[in-house]
């Protein structure tokens, strides 16, 4: 099972969908976090550029993703809450947003017995740091 991660280009655009039609099995799945980033950046101007996307077009991108039977979106288990403080103990005296973020995805992975799929290099060596399966595309 991947717990996929948005991206915030076309040039990631293109590596994802590169990663991702090389995949022969498996499960790929959004989590809410991961669902609302895609849609947040789909709708970002700084981000999309002339291909920005208004907040239903960005509905129907997500949509196409769940077309494929491959991939689905997974709702919080219970026990994240106490797997999301646990592995926010290392940035305790952070006031980093981006670790908060980096913190929840990598807490879910772990709860949903999930490999990390990411772009973000910081958030891979966090995940290898705390022994989590991660995929740096």
């Amino acid at each position: 099972m991947w717990l996929a991660l948005s991206w915030a280009n076309h040039k990631h655009s293109d590596a994802a969908w590169s990663w991702f039609s090389r995949q022969d099995d498996g499960r790929f799945f959004f989590c809410r976090f991961t669902q609302v980033g895609l849609l947040r950046l789909l709708a970002t101007s700084a981000v999309m550029g002339k291909d920005v996307r208004t907040i239903g077009e960005g509905w129907k991108v997500y949509d196409r993703w769940l077309e494929d039977s491959r991939v689905g979106i997974r709702p919080e288990p219970l026990e994240l809450e106490v797997a999301f403080r646990t592995a926010t103990r290392p940035v305790f005296r952070s006031s980093s947003p981006e670790a908060l973020g980096d913190c929840y995805l990598l807490a879910t992975s772990r709860v949903m017995d999930a490999t990390l799929v990411t772009f973000d290099g910081g958030l891979a060596s966090a995940c290898k740091t705390a022994r989590q399966p991660v995929t740096l595309l």
